[in-house]
């Protein structure tokens, strides 16, 4: 719980920091979770998943008609990754199959189908390096911060990012443009769309940022950076990271999962930039 000048007490739900171990090598992760409904929305139609290996975010669209359905139906169709001791590609398609499958059903109970973003990322060792193995739909995001240096490692499906591909839009202008939240791929909603899936390196020392819109439609690349680079502890980055995002209009529901990747035995190092793995723009601080 905080308080933010200007809009009264803020709460958040979030877990608090906790760790888990990497099986057979000197890696824990450090994790924290956190969701607020902002200050427009009556229903909270986000959901997360905090069950490592894998992390999870789903945003759900549908409004009355129960985007918060679509996406609790979607962490339940992941949730049994959790008990995986290793979490491979195929484990990821089932389960974006099964809440696909899901969350159209919800579409014979509702005048308008429900549907619902995802991202998600479940660390894997390969050649005894860590990796996030990274699925993606919608314009949930995922970041990774390291050396100074904030990277989106996602790509959004939405009408915004296919003009800025075009060159018709800067980022700067997409913060307020009025089609921000028209997404081009979702889970449900009448269609069965594809997942981007990326293998990121995870290194000790950098941080794993997930989100819903509703944080990146309120605070900027350059102003996530900011608070990312007070070096402040997941469950701290993630209680300020939601409040500004409330603070700066809270137009929409907010959740926000950061992880650490700490080295065992030893205070781990800030890693330096990961290697490039998606034609997205860095943030340097």
């Amino acid at each position: 719980m905080g308080m933010v000048s200007g809009v009264g007490e803020v709460r958040v739900n979030a877990t608090g920091a906790e760790s888990w171990s990497s099986p057979g090598q000197a890696t824990r992760l450090v994790h924290a979770a956190g969701t607020h409904p902002g200050r427009v929305r009556q229903v909270n139609e986000d959901s997360s998943l905090v069950a490592p290996p894998l992390f999870l975010v789903a945003d759900g669209m549908g409004g009355y008609a129960r985007g918060d359905v679509a996406s609790r139906l979607v962490v339940e169709s992941f949730e049994s990754l959790a008990s995986l001791h290793e979490v491979q590609p195929a484990d990821v398609e089932a389960a974006i199959s099964a809440a696909q499958t899901r969350v159209a059903s919800l579409a014979a109970e509702f005048s308008s189908a429900p549907g619902s973003t995802l991202v998600t990322a479940a660390y894997v060792l390969e050649d005894g390096r860590g990796y996030w193995l990274l699925a993606n739909i919608g314009d949930s995001r995922a970041y990774t911060y390291a050396g100074g240096v904030l990277e989106q490692i996602s790509t959004d499906h939405s009408v915004v990012q296919e003009l800025i591909d075009a060159g018709q839009l800067t980022r700067d202008e997409a913060l307020g443009h009025p089609e921000r939240h028209v997404i081009t791929r979702a889970i449900g909603a009448l269609t069965r769309s594809e997942a981007d899936f990326a293998l990121v390196p995870a290194e000790p020392g950098s941080r794993l940022l997930l989100c819903s819109d509703g944080l990146t439609s309120e605070l900027s690349d350059t102003a996530i950076l900011h608070i990312l680079s007070e070096g402040m502890a997941p469950d701290r980055t993630v209680l300020t990271l939601v409040e500004a995002a409330v603070a700066a209009g809270g137009h929409d529901n907010v959740t926000v999962v950061v992880v650490d990747v700490e080295a065992v035995g030893a205070v781990a190092a800030v890693a330096p930039a990961c290697e490039d793995t998606a034609p997205n723009p860095r943030v340097r601080g």
